[in-house]
C-alpha cells in the first residue's frame, strides 16, 4: 500500500480529557456542534466503501445507532487502493490540524508516525472505562501498547497468511483439495500441475497484495522467530534466509497472472472464485467475497495457512483512533465504545470475515460465526502470533512503502533477485 508519509513536526497537544464516562449523546454540556436539528454528529473516516467491507461497516453503524441514538454517524469513507487513498487524505488533514472525529487505521507500527507527530490521543483510560483489559487477550494488548500507552481500539483481528483455493481447479489438476502442500517447494510443484492442466496457478494484485504474498513467503522460509527477527535486527535482510525467500517469490510470480498486478485484491481474487485460477494468498476478509458469490467450503473453495506457515498466525487489526483536536471528541468516544462492544464486534465481524478482538464471547455469540472464523479464533488463541508488514503491524509506513517500491521494480522486471535483496536491505536500514 503506497502511502504518503505523515508530515513531521509535533502538533501542540490539545487538552482532551479521556476520563469522562458519558458520551456527548448523554452530555448536554459537551459543547459539540450538531447537525442543525439538535442531533450530535460523529465524522468517521474509513476505506470501507464498497462490497463486504461496506456491509460490515453498515452492520457496525446499526449497532451504534441503537447504542447512541442521539449521535448521527457521518460516513467519510474514502475508496481506493486498500486504504492508500484514505491515508493520503488523512496525512494531509492531520498535518493541517483538520482531523476527523475518528479514523480507521491498522494497529501496530503503522501508527508510530502519527504518535510521534502528536496527532493521536492516548486512549488507555477508555480501556479501563470500557473494561477492555479483561475482554481483549493479553497478546493483543501487548501489541497495541506503545511506551505504556494505547492509541487505538481494534474492531477485529485479521489473519493474512491464508491461501484461498478453488476446489474444482485443484481436482482438475489431480490435486486433493483436503491435502495442501506442507512447504513452498511442494506448493510450487502443485502450481506446475495446475498450469499443465490449463488453468492459472495463482493470482496476485496491486502492490500491497504483492507484499502480502511476499511476507508470507518470508514467514515460510524464515519461521516465526526468524521472521519476527527482521523487525528487531536479529535477522539479516541481506542473509541467506531472505535470499531463499526471494527465489521462492520469483518462482511463484513466474506462475502468476501478471495482468492483474495493478488490480485491487477483489479483482485479483475473482478468477479463483470463478474457477479460472487455483490460488490466491489473502487476508481472511476474502471470506466475505466467497460468501457474496454464494460459494461454499469445501464444495467450491478451500482455505489453509500458506504452506510452510502452519502454526503461525500473521496478525493485523483494523482499529479506530481519537485524533488530537477531533471536533466532537465525546461522540468519537461513543463510536469507540460501540467498536469495542460485544454487540458491535459480533455484528461487524460476522460479515467482514475477521474475528472479534474480544475473547469473552458466549457460546451463542460464537455460533453466529462461520466454520472458518471459529477455526481462526482457535488458531489465534494457540498459534505463534507474528505481525504483518503489508498491513502496518510490523514496520512503520515509510519502511513498508519502500519495500513495496522494491517489490514493484521486481515484478516489472526492473530488478533481479540480487537487486531486490539489496533494495530490501536499503529499505529497512532506517527502521
Amino acid at each position: 500500500m503506497r502511502r504518503n508519509a505523515l508530515a513531521i513536526g509535533l502538533v501542540a497537544a490539545m487538552s482532551l480529557s479521556l476520563t469522562a464516562c458519558g458520551g456527548s449523546s448523554e452530555n448536554a454540556d459537551s459543547g459539540n456542534s450538531g447537525s442543525g436539528d439538535g442531533k450530535q454528529v460523529v465524522d468517521v473516516v474509513t476505506w470501507w466503501s464498497a462490497g463486504s467491507e461496506k456491509e460490515g461497516l453498515d452492520a457496525l453503524v446499526k449497532v451504534f445507532n441503537e447504542q447512541f441514538p442521539k449521535v448521527e454517524f457521518v460516513n467519510k469513507a474514502i475508496a481506493g487502493g486498500g486504504g492508500s487513498q484514505a491515508k493520503q487524505k488523512l496525512a494531509t488533514d492531520l498535518a493541517a490540524k483538520n482531523p476527523p472525529d475518528t479514523y480507521q487505521a491498522h494497529a501496530g507500527a503503522e501508527l508510530q508516525e502519527a504518535i510521534d507527530a502528536g496527532y493521536l490521543e492516548d486512549v488507555s483510560s477508555l480501556y479501563d472505562e470500557f473494561k477492555l483489559r479483561d475482554a481483549f487477550p493479553k497478546t493483543l494488548l501487548d501489541r497495541l501498547t506503545v511506551d505504556g500507552k494505547i492509541y487505538s481500539i481494534p474492531t477485529n483481528i485479521h489473519r493474512s497468511n491464508v491461501v484461498w483455493a478453488n476446489t474444482e481447479v485443484l481436482k482438475a489438476a489431480g490435486l486433493d483439495p483436503a491435502k495442501p502442500a506442507a512447504d513452498l517447494d511442494g506448493w510450487i510443484a502443485d502450481m506446475e500441475k495446475v498450469k499443465a492442466a490449463g488453468k492459472t496457478p495463482i493470482t496476485v494484485g496491486m502492490a500491497w497484495t504483492q507484499l502480502n504474498l511476499f511476507e508470507n513467503i518470508l514467514l515460510a522460509d524464515l519461521g516465526a522467530e526468524g521472521y519476527s527477527g527482521l523487525f528487531d535486527g536479529k535477522t539479516d535482510w541481506g542473509g541467506d534466509g531472505v535470499k531463499k525467500a526471494i527465489e521462492h517469490y520469483g518462482k511463484i510470480l513466474d506462475l502468476a497472472d501478471k495482468s492483474l498486478a495493478n488490480e485491487d485484491w477483489e479483482p485479483a481474487m475473482k478468477p479463483v472464485i470463478e474457477g479460472q485460477a487455483a490460488y490466491n494468498v489473502m487476508g481472511d476478509w476474502a471470506l466475505a467475497a466467497f460468501n457474496a458469490a454464494n460459494k461454499k467450503s469445501p464444495e467450491d473453495y478451500v482455505y489453509f495457512p500458506t504452506p510452510g506457515t502452519a502454526g503461525t498466525f500473521n496478525f493485523l487489526a483494523d482499529s479506530f483512533t481519537l485524533p488530537v483536536g477531533a471536533p466532537h471528541p465525546d461522540n468519537a468516544k461513543d463510536w469507540l465504545q460501540t467498536c469495542s462492544s460485544k454487540e458491535g464486534q459480533v455484528a461487524f465481524n460476522t460479515i467482514k470475515g475477521s474475528i472479534p478482538a474480544r475473547s469473552d464471547l458466549s457460546a451463542d455469540d460464537l455460533a453466529k460465526f462461520s466454520e472458518y472464523q471459529q477455526s481462526a479464533m482457535k488458531d489465534f488463541a494457540k498459534d505463534t502470533i507474528v505481525s504483518s508488514i503489508a498491513h502496518g503491524a510490523a514496520l512503520p509506513a515509510p519502511v513498508s512503502n519502500s519495500i513495496n517500491d522494491a517489490l514493484g521494480k521486481f515484478i516489472q522486471g526492473a530488478s533481479d533477485g540480487a537487486q531486490l535483496q539489496a533494495d530490501l536491505v536499503k529499505a529497512t536500514a532506517s527502521k
